[in-house]
């Protein structure tokens, strides 16, 4: 028979270790390691991070491209289609992203977020880090929609195309708008991201994301990232003749909608689920 002091040596292990258990996060671990290589990449190989992130925009680029192109077809074949085809075919760009690892600011803005709440980078390091994904995004971005404009499908459109009405109207938006619309497409942005890290199965995966983008896709909701090859496609299409396209539209787009998009993925869904997880509760994710 096992004495009372054998017994509270073997005890004390075991409550230490389900303790232990009840609080770990596997969402939030999943995390920190995604964020441990972003830190690793970008402090050893800029251009290695550099390129990942152009790739970010060249993935959205053609999203954006085969979105439009069908809607436009779509026009003639089926009208009143033409946004739903839209959001469907462009939420394959986040498909590519997730999938191939390439860096996106907007989904950045969760990591880094994250990463300053649980002291795994400094604040400067996280800025660091968005500024250049965000920069090397536009790069890719707006490389592609000009390169994309010289093909085919959008060498002849006629003026009043899906694509030149909706970014016009994107151009056109106010300032309140642009805020909450960004606000809301991050957060189904990092909805995607974070449901493809819980889910193990890729074909469940490529459902979760593609059904998810469309919401923020087909609700003509704002993304900054989306809107770098969005306008430049448009732009140059146009030939530069579209009239909402200016200067100061376009910069009042992506200022506001790169705000309202750090609100929804670094505030709300970032700094929101680094605070639900950092708990002695069960109730982790």
């Amino acid at each position: 028979m096992k004495t009372d002091l054998f017994m509270k040596i073997e005890e004390t292990p075991a409550t230490e270790s389900e303790g232990h258990v009840k609080n770990q996060s596997a969402l939030m671990s999943q995390l920190e390691y995604s964020i441990s290589k972003k830190i690793d990449l970008l402090s050893s190989s800029l251009p290695r991070y550099a390129v990942r992130s152009m790739l970010a925009g060249l993935f959205l680029a053609l999203g954006t491209a085969i979105g439009f192109y069908i809607a436009i077809r779509m026009h003639g074949a089926l009208p009143g289609l033409e946004k739903a085809t839209y959001a469907f075919m462009f939420s394959w760009g986040l498909v590519m992203i997730i999938f191939l690892n390439a860096e996106l600011g907007t989904s950045n803005m969760l990591y880094t977020t994250i990463g300053v709440y649980k002291k795994k980078m400094s604040f400067a390091f996280a800025l660091k880090l968005l500024l250049i994904c965000i920069f090397f995004n536009l790069i890719g971005g707006v490389l592609s929609g000009y390169l994309l404009s010289l093909t085919t499908p959008f060498s002849h459109l006629e003026p009043d195309n899906f694509m030149f009405t909706g970014v016009a109207a994107k151009l056109t938006k106010s300032t309140s708008q642009i805020l909450v619309e960004g606000m809301f497409a991050n957060i189904l942005v990092n909805i995607a991201v974070l449901a493809s890290l819980r889910i193990k199965d890729d074909t469940a995966k490529v459902l979760v994301i593609v059904f998810v983008i469309f919401i923020f896709s087909f609700l003509g909701y704002e993304h900054v990232i989306a809107n770098f090859p969005a306008f430049s496609l448009t732009y140059f299409a146009a030939h530069g003749t579209l009239a909402e396209m200016t200067a100061g539209n376009v910069l009042h787009n992506l200022f506001f909608t790169l705000i309202g998009n750090f609100i929804g993925g670094g505030l709300v869904m970032g700094l929101g689920y680094a605070w639900l997880n950092n708990t002695e509760s069960k109730y982790v994710d």
